[in-house]
């Protein structure tokens, strides 16, 4: 159905389909229903439908109307129209044949034409290679007849003088032999031509020997006219090449087969940079007129140059290039990996130097893409030379990163032999010894590479076990199992038999443990002077993203601090276990007091004395390596674990004492008729279970002072640098006075005369905060061990007091 016939009546517009669907060839019912229904329900789609159809009837209705006379007179009109019809065929025959036999004969012409205007098309290219082999044939006469005139008239005067031409003969020769070599390249493929071809040649030959005699001649006059027309004349027949060729074979290489010898590359460095000296003295000495004459030198006016030569980029480099690579070829070879980075670097800078005596920037973009620069660069196989500092840097990394820690050398800043060697490798990557340009990206790729070591090397510590021994013991693996039972890692026939083995358990001491952390500290300080290194060795490349090597190098530096947190917990925990060794032993307290009927405690036990002694040594011992900020960490997170074992080994031990005198008692009231006194008490009246609460009451006084007045770095409100007692001033343990009466050393006096002076020493040494939140579990003890009751009246403050001191 055709547009013009698709004209269907406009609808409402609530209508939930558009009209325009019917009307398309590739309606579908089924699609159309689906579509509907996803808008509307199938209620409101049939009602719309109802109306479209009234709407539509009504238009055909009125359509019918409109047009109705038509339809109704549409036979009478039609009546007689196929006699007239019949009237017309006969005179358009006519002519449809008239019209045919016009065509035909206006084809005919056309051809005829057509045929012509190609004849005269090859009568004109033929006429136009007749003219261009004339021109051919004058032009060989015309040359031929110059020469032979003047070898005919000057035969005694070029015999006396010189054998070739002169430049002004040579000049009209050229300029003919160029119009000659034009029409021969427009006539190729011509017989006449192949004919001419042997005279062309014989003239060719004539004249290149002549521009070269011409040319060797004002090069040894020297004369710059003699050059200039020369060189004019080689750009008139399109042989700069030639000319430039020339000067290469017979100026250039033999001074280069003079100046570069074989004994050079064997003997000092020094004779290497004499013969580049050299080399580059050819330019000035012996080039001179001809970058005057070409525009090379500065000094040459711009009106009486030569354009299109550039003899330092055709002629001159060329044949140092062969000379260095047929008489030095040890030069390229990088065995020695010291001696090929010097003979590199001393290469390069010639190498600079040969292009800042290029004329202009083009010349050096020329020189930069000639086949022999290529050819020169390639032959410095830089990437064997990095594979050989690859393995020289890997090995003495990987021999420092072994079981054994050894001690960094004398005068260097690290602790452990693996951090001073990851250091050097790192400078050493970008050292002047041994950092190339074009080994800029492999060398930073190693950088990360041996960073990443490290952080591995310094992970695989953690899961070594903390030896207690000395570090110079454990510089030797300990073995675990029989010796009888352990073989060789290598043996693989006593692998294969089902025999048990024990691989050696390496052990690592916590004072190595805190030389890691100090050197993890020392290198990631040292890591921005690592890329300060960097960057001006990258900046003379034209490299100018460092935020990228910024960010690279800032990824190595958190993958190193984030084995910090790991250390620390672990040097924390051998430190408290450490301390808690000692303070484990308020286990044997009981077994001291219960039925030895030993006097009452008036001291703290022994052990309390060696339980912070783990913490001073690391003081004392470290300081200086560490940050006062670490250790500090360190300690608080030591003297929290400590304390709360401690706690919870008193806590046990009085919980054993309660249990013991309640069972006491029930055995007292069973044997209540006995008269004896019972067995649990002394003949001074204080049980045995009163003297293990004192002496554990003592030893937990004793041990709060010792975290509170020990010299630690704690520092808090309150408590400045010079408030921190030395060791042997007023380093006391609390005891009861010896010559006081048998029933003032009672739990009840005892209990008050304890807390009154831990009150009164806390307060007049202004002990900081954070010692006593160590020791506040410590504190809860007070009541448990010293009777559980109430403190008294008259002044005595409580335990909360104590706390709140």
């Amino acid at each position: 159905m055709e547009k013009s016939r698709m004209n269907l009546p406009k609808g409402p517009d609530t209508l939930c389909f558009d009209k325009d669907e019917f009307a398309k060839e590739d309606f579908d019912v089924d699609h159309f229903v689906s579509d509907c229904r996803k808008r509307v329900q199938l209620e409101a789609l049939r009602d719309d439908l109802e109306l479209y159809y009234k709407l539509l009837k009504a238009a055909m209705v009125e359509l019918i109307n409109k047009d109705y006379a038509d339809f109704v007179n549409l036979s009478t009109n039609l009546v007689g129209m196929d006699k007239a019809l019949n009237q017309l065929s006969v005179p358009l025959g006519q002519l449809r044949e008239e019209v045919l036999s016009l065509r035909s004969s206006v084809s005919e012409g056309i051809r005829a034409v057509d045929e012509r205007l190609s004849k005269q098309e090859d009568i004109r290219k033929k006429k136009i290679c007749v003219l261009r082999l004339i021109q051919v044939i004058r032009s060989v006469e015309k040359i031929e007849k110059i020469l032979n005139s003047q070898h005919s008239k000057e035969t005694s005067a070029l015999e006396a003088s010189s054998p070739l031409l002169t430049g002004q003969i040579l000049e009209r020769i050229a300029t003919e032999f160029n119009q000659l070599q034009f029409h021969a390249v427009q006539s190729k493929g011509l017989p006449l031509l192949d004919k001419i071809r042997p005279r062309i040649a014989g003239i060719t030959a004539t004249l290149q020997q002549s521009l070269e005699g011409l040319l060797l001649e004002g090069l040894q006059t020297p004369s710059v006219d003699i050059i200039r027309r020369c060189l004019r004349t080689y750009a008139t027949i399109d042989k700069t090449r030639d000319a430039e060729a020339l000067v290469g074979q017979v100026l250039v290489k033999p001074y280069v087969d003079e100046v570069i010898l074989e004994q050079i590359v064997d003997s000092h460095l020094s004779d290497l940079q004499l013969m580049y000296a050299k080399l580059l003295e050819f330019v000035p000495h012996h080039c001179r007129l001809l970058r005057e004459v070409t525009g090379g030198a500065t000094s040459s006016e711009k009106g009486n140059t030569v354009p299109g030569y550039d003899f330092l980029v055709n002629s001159v480099w060329p044949e140092i290039v062969r000379g260095l690579e047929e008489k030095l070829p040890s030069l390229f070879n990088p065995g020695d990996p010291d001696a090929f980075h010097q003979k590199y670097t001393i290469s390069m800078e010639f190498v600079r130097a040969f292009e800042r005596q290029c004329g202009s920037q083009a010349s050096v973009k020329r020189l930069r893409a000639h086949p022999a620069y290529h050819s020169f660069n390639n032959k410095w196989n830089l990437p064997v030379y990095f594979q050989i500092r690859f393995r020289e840097i890997a090995g003495s990394l990987e021999a420092a990163l072994t079981d054994v820690l050894e001690d960094a050398p004398a005068g260097s800043s690290y602790r452990l032999l693996a951090s001073h060697r990851t250091w050097s490798s790192l400078q050493r990557c970008w050292s002047d010894e041994m950092f190339l340009p074009l080994l800029a990206h492999r060398l930073w790729r190693l950088t990360l590479q041996i960073l990443a070591r490290y952080s591995v090397f310094v992970k695989e510590l953690l899961l070594r076990p903390i030896s207690n021994e000395s570090a110079k013991d454990i510089k030797k693996p300990l073995v675990t199992g029989s010796k009888e039972l352990s073989i060789t890692q290598g043996n693989c026939e006593d692998q294969a038999s089902g025999l048990s083995e024990t691989k050696p358990i390496v052990s690592i001491s916590s004072t190595q443990l805190v030389y890691v952390v100090t050197d993890l500290d020392r290198l990631q300080e040292q890591l921005p002077e690592l890329l300060e290194t960097i960057k001006p060795k990258l900046e003379v490349m034209g490299f100018k993203k460092f935020s990228s090597i910024s960010a690279a190098l800032e990824d190595s530096q958190l993958s190193l601090s984030a084995c910090v947190p790991a250390l620390s917990e672990k040097i924390t925990q051998d430190l408290s276990e450490s301390c808690f060794s000692h303070l484990k032993s308020a286990l044997e307290v009981p077994r001291l007091y219960r039925r030895t009927n030993k006097e009452v405690p008036v001291t703290a036990s022994s052990y309390v004395d060696s339980a912070l002694k783990p913490l001073h040594q690391l003081q004392s011992g470290h300081k200086d390596k560490l940050k006062q900020a670490t250790i500090q960490q360190w300690l608080e997170a030591t003297l929290s674990d400590s304390t709360h074992k401690y706690y919870e080994t008193v806590s046990d031990v009085l919980n054993s004492v309660r249990k013991m005198e309640e069972s006491l008692k029930r055995l007292k009231q069973a044997r209540r008729a006995t008269p004896a006194s019972p067995a649990g008490l002394s003949g001074g009246g204080m049980s045995d279970d009163d003297k293990i609460r004192l002496q554990l009451a003592l030893d937990v006084a004793y041990l709060g002072e010792q975290v509170t007045r020990a010299p630690l770095p704690f520092q808090g409100p309150g408590c400045t640098p010079g408030a921190q007692q030395a060791p042997g001033d007023d380093w006391e343990r609390p005891k009861v006075r010896s010559g006081a009466r048998r029933e003032d050393q009672g739990p009840r006096r005892l209990r008050k005369r304890l807390c009154t002076q831990r009150y009164e020493k806390g307060k007049a040494d202004s002990v900081s905060p954070v010692n006593w939140h160590s020791v506040g579990s410590l504190v809860l003890l007070f009541p448990e061990l010293l009777g559980r009751e109430p403190v008294g009246r008259g002044g005595v403050l409580s335990v909360q007091c104590l706390k709140h001191a």
